[in-house]
């Protein structure tokens, strides 16, 4: 059995958004499944578009969600490997010149719309004279090349969409080479799948016809032809593509403090037949992997869930998984992660118990007996029940009227960490003079 390849091809040509982040995901999970390889092939043939900024925040962006890959390619270095494998498919006739400008080309598929047929191209470019085409390039056109798609039925057990069947009579043959002579994505990516042996490609299900086109072009350069796996395409919530969902980023999600296992564990699970909760690592989210799992319909992405599942995942933590960017030690850490939306939220609490606070004092009677009652130190997690019964019993506050005051003068906020958890990590001298308020 031959080793188990897998590739992520991103174009360089804008951010690395939530759609082909979750792509470059599956084809790493999978890999990881099998046991085998992962490969980073940049495809920058389009000289305009393609920024050397989006490829460094792909890399970076694949670096940071842990997706790191064991070998790479550049499509622009492959120039004279495709137009070698050109060369042969063209004398082989199955790669052939077209002379159709743009506009008579939109004018056949409009004719034939209006007709209530398919608009598929009618190869009449196979038919085309010397003479004809030495007229056409006496007039400055240059011809476009398409790929001739052999005659028949084109099948592939999907591994998501199951046994997928087209004709290839109701497919048009693919333009393969624009009129200045750059590559389209199609012909390079069968070339590059096969130089490299890839075994398994998963991308988005808007690329299915293209697969149809891609396993003829397959079969024409000797391949043997991967295995497919394509993915639902995501939505937002109001049910279709927008283009909020195809800008937002990785970049911009770690800025906000989201985390790395939890984009990935979220989604790896969303739009399958399983529960969406966090994964600890990788390793174990893709031994998860089951892609059989995954439903025929496009999941709804909501970036407001994403952060409340961050939050879940934040929330439940070990001290080991962060002590290397926190800096609070493991006591600190269990006593407030059950308050944090992202991580960098403990500097907040740090804040609040080991620097000043401007407290709040909304009821200054209480707090006052408060101050004078407090019990002397070392204070543990039974002192504060101690204390606010004492407390109760001088002032006859009780409930809201009670705790919550004592909540904003000692911490300014309206709520956080159990009080009795965070009254020792503040000290007694801090929490004295807050109460009695001070600047402490």
């Amino acid at each position: 059995m031959s080793e188990i390849k897998v590739r992520f091809a991103p174009s360089p040509t804008g951010h690395m958004h939530i759609g082909n982040t979750r792509t470059a995901l599956f084809n790493w999970l999978l890999a990881q499944k099998l046991g085998g390889s992962f490969m980073l092939r940049i495809d920058d043939t389009d000289k305009e578009r393609s920024k050397k900024e989006y490829e460094a925040e792909i890399r970076d962006a694949l670096q940071w969600l842990g997706l790191v890959w064991s070998s790479e390619a550049r499509q622009s270095a492959r120039t004279e490997r495709y137009r070698e494998v050109t060369a042969k498919l063209i004398a082989e006739g199955l790669v052939y010149p077209c002379y159709e400008t743009p506009e008579e080309l939109e004018l056949m598929r409009k004719t034939l719309l209006a007709k209530g047929r398919p608009p598929i191209y009618d190869r009449r470019a196979l038919s085309l004279t010397k003479e004809q085409i030495a007229a056409y390039e006496k007039e400055g056109r240059r011809p476009h090349y398409r790929f001739k798609l052999a005659p028949g039925d084109i099948v592939w057990e999907d591994m998501v969409r199951g046994r997928c069947h087209y004709s290839a009579e109701n497919l048009s043959d693919p333009v393969v080479i624009r009129e200045d002579g750059s590559y389209l994505y199609h012909l390079p990516s069968v070339i590059d799948d096969t130089d490299f042996a890839i075994t398994h490609i998963v991308r988005g299900e808007d690329h299915v016809t293209n697969t149809a086109s891609q396993i003829r072009m397959f079969e024409s350069v000797g391949g043997r032809g991967p295995s497919f796996a394509h993915l639902p395409l995501l939505t937002g919530r109001e049910g279709k593509l927008s283009k909020r969902l195809g800008s937002v980023g990785v970049a911009e999600l770690r800025a906000e403090g989201v985390e790395a296992m939890a984009i990935c564990s979220y989604l790896a699970k969303l739009g399958t037949s399983e529960a969406v909760e966090p994964f600890a690592d990788l390793r174990s989210l893709a031994e998860s992997l089951d892609l059989a799992r995954l439903g025929r319909s496009q999941p709804k992405f909501s970036e407001d869930d994403l952060r409340r599942f961050n939050t879940h995942l934040v929330r439940g933590l070990d001290y080991e998984a962060v002590k290397g960017r926190v800096n609070v030690d493991r006591e600190f850490w269990n006593a407030i992660r059950g308050n944090l939306n992202i991580v960098t939220d403990s500097e907040i609490w740090r804040g609040i118990c080991r620097r000043p606070v401007r407290p709040e004092l909304e009821d200054r009677e209480l707090t006052s007996a408060a101050a004078e009652l407090l019990p002397p130190e070392p204070w543990n997690e039974e002192t504060f029940a101690v204390w606010t019964n004492a407390v109760k019993e001088r002032t006859g506050r009780k409930g809201k009227a009670l705790f919550h005051p004592l909540r904003k003068a000692i911490t300014g906020m309206d709520d956080g960490p159990e009080l009795k958890i965070l009254l020792p990590l503040i000290g007694r001298e801090r929490v004295f003079r807050r109460l009695n308020g001070e600047y402490a």
